[in-house]
């Protein structure tokens, strides 16, 4: 078995204003990464919408309605100062959304090893009734909520190393003590959450918070001390891993020190943890990261983690 990548044109379509940080050009920048011989492995899809059935997983009708409703026919729609809808906007968050479903689908029938989903809009910020910090949907609790629904599940862990906590995928999981949430991230940050004292209900929330300038050293031993012992506690029939590489060093959200390294290095132990409680079935779903640079050399560091796992 391999690694598979899923994406899909349109997801560039999702364009927000000239020098927006959740530009199309990320898309590019992480695909352009994943080209040449060292990937030839990977077994390439083109991504599938989520219906609203998925949708409704984790989001109520008004959210799903809001969204649609927001969709301009030219020009843009800002749901906030930051998230904005242009004409395109909802097809491309549907791709997203369903590019992490098919991961699950793959992944659990044991038709790929492991899954990359190098999509757009991201969706860790998306609450369950609010679109916020570019995302209008919960990527990762749908496809948690998808592998305990569709496929039986009962433990779904979602890991999260972006720089910004994930308040949407926290917020989903607050009080459902069969899915868990992990996250390092810088803090005090946006979007302000991801205290270490919130714990969700059977300590299912685990939040790792990492001052600015951390470095890679500070990075590892949040995780080995925290963040493994948890998820190892946990025992999850399948990890979901909210893939942002903007703790890098380079990238101008955010204060942190991050090599590509350390986003290989997270990569594969957290694929080592997968092969002793889940048979390995991780899926990767790409949130921020905004130095195009570093951007694809992350990526490139975190899939061949992947494809070696």
């Amino acid at each position: 078995m391999t690694t598979a990548l899923i994406t899909h044109s349109d997801c560039a379509l999702h364009q927000p204003p000239a020098r927006h940080p959740e530009s199309p050009a990320r898309l590019q920048a992480v695909l352009g990464g994943l080209e040449g011989r060292e990937f030839e492995a990977l077994q390439r899809h083109q991504a599938v919408a989520a219906t609203s059935d998925h949708l409704l997983l984790v989001h109520p009708q008004s959210h799903i309605d809001a969204m649609k409703g927001s969709v301009p026919e030219d020009g843009y729609h800002f749901v906030d100062e930051d998230t904005v809808m242009s004409a395109r906007s909802f097809d491309a968050a549907l791709l997203s959304a369903g590019a992490a479903i098919q991961a699950v689908d793959m992944v659990v029938s044991k038709s790929v090893k492991n899954a990359f989903c190098a999509t757009r809009p991201p969706g860790h910020h998306a609450e369950p009734d609010r679109a916020m910090g570019f995302c209008f949907f919960s990527n990762a609790a749908i496809a948690s909520r998808h592998a305990q629904e569709q496929h039986g599940l009962s433990r779904v862990a979602v890991v999260d190393f972006d720089v910004h906590h994930g308040n949407g995928t926290e917020a989903a999981f607050l009080t459902n003590g069969s899915l868990m949430y992990a996250s390092t991230h810088q803090h005090p940050l946006y979007p302000g959450t991801g205290s270490a004292s919130t714990t969700g209900v059977d300590n299912n929330i685990v939040n790792a918070p990492l001052p600015a300038h951390a470095a890679g050293s500070d990075f590892r031993d949040a995780y080995a001390n925290r963040i493994f012992p948890a998820l190892e506690a946990f025992d999850p029939d399948l990890m979901i891993i909210s893939a942002g590489f903007d703790g890098h060093r380079r990238d101008p959200l955010a204060q942190m020190d991050l090599e590509d390294d350390d986003y290989g290095w997270v990569t594969r132990e957290l694929c080592n943890i997968a092969s002793k409680c889940c048979g390995g079935r991780v899926v990767s779903l790409l949130e921020g990261g905004y130095d195009l640079n570093a951007l694809a050399s992350a990526s490139r560091a975190h899939v061949k983690a992947l494809m070696a796992a």
